[in-house]
């Protein structure tokens, strides 16, 4: 049976299932023969939506998605394809985009990606050049490019967003910045994955707040002791999987067939949980060996959906003194409509700096500021001169580089990031938003630090400006003036905020976060 994801997803009245798939490291064999196999039977089972097949998972090379989709394609199954920002600069990822197009691939998953995990020789180099936020930017351009040549249909982009976090940082960051790729253009949101039914309702209760009116796709996942006792350590960054819940999949896998029959049941009470709760559809991730686990869970599924509410308890599975956004509904494990109390500071003297840059940033760094024409003359002076571009640098290099540990990009992004520098405090250099991969507001890279967005969330709460992190929409970094003074960039309106190229343009006509005004506003 063919399915069209763009049309099931436009639905209202369907269920979409989409089946993840995941490419080995070979270009032949077994795994690519396992994968194949599978996409087949999806196709002929008729209740899958969809195949998505991921990106270098991990970060680790394999083989890559498109080829694996075009193959799939050509059987009758519609695929989407994770795009991540991980292993190509921009060139590259626009020309993969248009190799997609040119395969009739077009439902597109775009993610920040992974950090970058051993390949030929070693670890390979981050790129990061796009973030999520800004490859949802291109692609939605790229479509009124396809548009224009009489494509009537276009990219179809899909988000990631992780409502599993455990600080009051973490969560705001996700919302905010799935807020920025909606604007942007995304057409529908898949979860991370998590056990816990009041964070799945919590991203419901948050996208109405912000109203946010996208298909959402919850995901789940056929779990085996090895892979829980993995996604528990955080080794597969975004996924929760609690030490109580750990424990009881240990336990159901004491026999080997007690154990599947329990995480096939765990998965179709779940998607019957998030069917209840008005998801649009279930993501299955965790089928690696046939279809046969997958056409269980949907079988079973269709046995109990109605009973959904009897479910709801077993997905109790809190994090350690985890933050909600609303409070808990009074003899249920759900959440009421009440927002909860905000708990948020951050220590005193990052608060205290935090207000100092901010002031210093108006004073010199405001287009409407009444010395701006000054500032404009003094470095239109200074820039022709190459004694005057040197002493500026070694003023700002002083100041940034003690301040901010500033990498001198030249395209500073500080006012985006609540004053933090994007680009040396985070290591994915995300000017839009957190990843999903932070955990108890650490770094997925560098866990003894904290998250440069974590951190930027608390010096905007301090001042009770939460929504900062929703409405500011910033174009990738400028390369072309790496190694120049921002100051002088910013004067000169030569840097991102006065640029005249197409994203630049697109990033200031979009109007994100309009309706991210703060939760609790008492």
């Amino acid at each position: 049976m063919l399915h069209v994801l763009r049309d099931e997803i436009a639905d209202p009245d369907r269920f979409v299932v989409t089946l993840e798939l995941v490419p080995g490291p070979e270009s032949r064999g077994r795994a690519v023969e396992t994968v194949m196999r599978m996409a087949a039977d999806a196709y002929a089972d008729g209740r899958v939506s969809a195949v998505s097949i991921t990106d270098n998972p991990g970060g680790n090379p394999s083989l890559s998605p498109d080829v694996l989709a075009h193959e799939i394609f050509r059987l009758g199954m519609d695929v989407i394809v994770h795009f991540t920002c991980r292993d190509m600069n921009r060139l590259g990822m626009e020309s993969r985009a248009l190799q997609l197009d040119l395969m009739g691939i077009k439902n597109i998953l775009a993610l920040n990606g992974d950090y970058s995990g051993q390949g030929f020789g070693g670890q390979g180099a981050p790129v990061f050049d796009l973030d999520s936020v800004t490859l949802v930017c291109m692609l939605t351009m790229l479509t009124e490019r396809l548009h224009s040549t009489g494509d009537p249909e276009g990219f179809l982009v899909g988000c990631a967003v992780s409502p599993f976090k455990s600080t009051e940082g973490e969560c705001f960051a996700q919302y905010a910045k799935l807020c920025k790729k909606i604007s942007a253009g995304a057409h529908f949101i898949i979860t991370q994955l998590g056990y816990d039914v009041r964070k799945f309702q919590e991203l419901l209760q948050v996208q109405r707040h912000m109203g946010i009116q996208v298909p959402t796709i919850g995901s789940l996942y056929f779990l085996t002791p090895r892979i829980a006792h993995t996604m528990h350590e955080g080794r597969v960054p975004g996924a929760v999987v609690t030490k109580a819940l750990l424990k009881r999949v240990e336990n159901e896998w004491t026999d080997r067939d007690r154990g599947r029959t329990a995480s096939i049941e765990r998965c179709a009470r779940l998607a019957a949980v998030l069917k209840g709760l008005g998801y649009r559809g279930i993501h299955i991730g965790g089928i690696q060996r046939n279809f046969e686990t997958a056409a269980r869970v949907l079988d079973r599924l269709g046995q109990i959906e109605s009973r959904w509410t009897e479910f709801v308890p077993e997905f109790d599975f809190p994090q350690q003194k985890g933050f909600y956004v609303y409070a808990a509904d009074t003899g249920s494990v759900l959440s009421s409509d009440r927002p909860a109390k905000r708990r948020s500071v951050g220590p005193a003297g990052d608060r205290m700096l935090f207000r100092v840059l901010e002031t210093m940033h108006k004073a010199f760094f405001d287009f409407d500021s009444p010395l701006e024409s000054f500032f404009q003359w003094v470095s239109a002076i200074l820039d022709k001169r190459p004694a005057g571009r040197l002493m500026i640098r070694i003023i700002e290099d002083s100041l940034k580089k003690v301040l901010l540990s500033c990498q001198s990009c030249g395209d500073c992004g500080i006012q985006h990031v609540a004053f933090l520098c994007p680009e040396s405090q985070c290591p994915k250099h995300i000017r839009n938003g957190a990843c999903g991969g932070s955990s108890g507001g650490k770094c997925e890279v560098y866990p003894d630090r904290p998250c440069v967005w974590f951190r930027a969330y608390n010096r905007w709460a301090a001042v009770s400006r939460h929504e900062e992190m929703a409405r500011s929409f910033v174009p990738p970094r400028m390369w072309e003036l790496n190694r120049t003074s921002s100051w002088l960039n910013f004067h000169l309106k030569r840097d991102h905020q006065s640029t005249a190229s197409g994203i630049a343009r697109f990033c200031t006509s979009v109007k994100c976060g309009t309706r991210a005004e703060p939760i609790d506003k008492s």
